[in-house]
Order: structure tokens, then C-alpha cells, then sequence
């Protein structure tokens, strides 16, 4: 480490698939370090969602200090820009009281955004989006996609022909600025992060394994009541499928079951396969996480191993 890095504060990130353990793991750490928890997930941050997000319950919450839980309501929007803005604030301060931030959570975009910062994209553009659409209406979204690969094909290459939401926004960004996605992202000019950071991974090995704990966690959720939660949720009248929350994995399938779309079975199968795939995903990502510390189980005595070896404590 050089002096420079030695002088930043220390920071903890605690990354991993879905119920592979990070949260308990987390309040473990809290009792052993001076640590302070930051949530990062997508979901935790809004309010009324507590049973199909896994969210502590209100004794651990008054218990450990979890930051960026209950923050909106489920038809507000949270971004990846606010959620990085947000935990610097909140970072800066727990390193002012003498603490380590604890950033524990399965949003892998969120931890991203936070390190390696974002780059300053432009708004949508209602018309330039209807050209779009209009283009994948006469010609189809594969042409859509051949023409986003002939003025980016770093992004044609990254984003599958099948998924007309990204392809929209690359092009989009195109016309609008006349510079690629990729290039914008390349020029990206952000300040070095001012943390020392520990990156810390439970990776389970067995894959198998834990798919049976995401099945058997569905399971306990639909038990305590987690198809009320939706039914609550989805009488409110400002909240619809469409808003990102309830895109949430086991959200979408339990309103769908709700409408009539799914039966009980489907809604079991299908929030399980979901789930599986955000797993999968998680582990994508963390492939590719630079100096990435991993262990096999949420196991306190060796996180806390790695981490005394790796911070310096305030």
C-alpha cells in the first residue's frame, strides 16, 4: 500500500449472490469492528416492501444502524446516480465519527456507481425515442440493433439484439450527442475513490446449494405473508407493474399471480427461476470485481481474518 492509499480512510465492501448470507455476516462484523452499515440493494430502499426484499426487521434496524433502508416510497424513483451521491454523504460521515462504512448488499451496479463513479449522460428525448420506435416498428429491432452496432459497436457487441430497452438508450444517447455510449463512458473524467476499500465476497462454490436455500427462502416468504404484502401494495393506486420496484425479483410474479395471469405453482416456479438468475448475475459481476477477497461461507472468524489483515482501523 502507498502512503497516498495509507492515508485514505478505510471502507468495507461486502458483496455476494442472493441469500448467500451477507446480511447476517454483516451484523457479525458490526460486533466485532467499528463498523457502519450502508445498505445496497435496489429494493431495501423502499418502504412497505419488507417480506420479498429479506428486509432486518424492525429489532435488528433499531439495533445496527442501516443506512438507505426505508428512504422511498415504492412509486419513487431511486437511482443509481442518488444511491452514489447518498452513501459518499453518508461515508464522509461515519468516517467523521471515528467509524469504518460497512456497504453490504447484491446491487452490483450500486457498488460500481460508487467506485468507479458515472458518467454525465443526456436526459431521454421524447421525439428522438419515437424514432426510434417508429424504426423497430417497420424494420424490427434486430435493424435497430444493426444500426446501433454501426455507430457503437462496442455496446452492439454488449447488448443483446433481445433487449430493445438498452439498444433504445444506447442509439438514443447517439443521436443526441452525436458520441457513442462507449465513448462517453471511455472519456468519463472521475475523481480517484477516496477510500481505501476491502472488497469482500461470499462465493459459495456450490451453485446447487444454493439454489436450494433461494427455493426454500421463496418458500418462507410466501409462509409469512408475502402475497398480503403484494395484495396491500397493489391496491394502491399510484403503484403499477411498471415502476422499478415492483420489477422487483418475486414482486413482478406475485402481482401477476394476483391478476390472474399465473396459478400459485407458476407464481412459486417462477419467483424461484427469477431469483436464480439475479444469483447468476451477481456472480458475473463478481468475476470480474478487481482484488476481489472471496470466501466460501458467511464464516465471521475469516471475514474477520481478512479484514483486520487488510484495513486500518480509525
Amino acid at each position: 500500500m502507498s502512503q497516498i492509499e495509507a492515508r485514505r480512510p478505510p471502507a468495507i465492501f461486502l458483496m455476494g449472490p442472493t441469500a448467500s448470507g451477507k446480511s447476517d455476516l454483516a451484523l457479525a462484523i458490526a460486533d466485532a469492528l467499528p463498523v457502519e452499515l450502508i445498505s445496497v440493494d435496489s429494493a431495501l430502499v423502499y418502504r412497505h416492501m419488507d417480506i420479498g426484499t429479506a428486509k432486518p426487521d424492525r429489532a435488528t434496524l433499531a439495533r445496527y444502524t442501516h443506512h438507505l433502508v426505508d428512504i422511498r416510497e415504492p412509486h419513487e424513483p431511486y437511482s443509481a446516480a442518488e444511491f452514489r451521491a447518498d452513501s459518499l454523504a453518508l461515508m464522509a460521515d461515519i468516517t467523521g465519527r471515528g467509524k469504518v462504512p460497512l456497504l453490504v448488499g447484491g446491487t452490483m451496479l450500486y457498488f460500481k456507481a460508487l467506485q468507479a463513479g458515472l458518467a454525465e449522460l443526456p436526459g431521454a428525448d421524447a421525439a428522438v425515442r419515437a424514432g426510434i420506435a417508429q424504426m423497430a416498428g417497420e424494420f424490427g429491432w434486430a435493424a435497430v440493433h444493426t444500426r446501433l452496432a454501426e455507430v457503437d459497436p462496442a455496446a452492439a457487441a454488449r447488448i443483446h439484439v433481445n433487449d430493445p430497452q438498452r439498444i433504445s438508450r444506447a442509439l438514443e444517447v447517439y443521436e443526441i450527442t452525436g458520441q457513442s455510449l462507449t465513448a462517453l463512458h471511455a472519456a468519463q473524467q472521475t475523481k480517484a475513490f477516496a477510500y481505501d476499500c476491502t472488497a469482500l465476497a461470499i462465493v459459495p462454490p456450490d451453485r446447487q446449494a444454493l439454489h436450494e436455500v433461494i427455493a426454500r427462502r421463496f418458500r418462507q416468504m410466501l409462509d409469512a405473508g408475502f402475497v398480503d404484502e403484494v395484495r396491500t401494495l397493489r391496491a394502491r393506486p399510484e403503484l403499477t407493474m411498471d415502476l422499478p420496484a415492483m420489477k422487483s425479483v418475486g414482486y413482478r410474479q406475485v402481482w401477476q399471480y394476483l391478476d390472474g395471469r399465473l396459478s400459485a405453482a407458476e407464481m412459486l416456479d417462477q419467483g424461484v427461476i427469477a431469483t436464480r438468475q439475479l444469483a447468476k448475475r451477481q456472480f458475473t459481476w463478481l468475476r470480474s470485481w478487481p482484488a476481489l477477497q472471496q470466501i466460501d461461507t458467511p464464516d465471521v472468524t475469516q471475514a474477520l481474518k481478512i479484514l483486520r489483515a487488510s484495513i486500518i482501523l480509525p
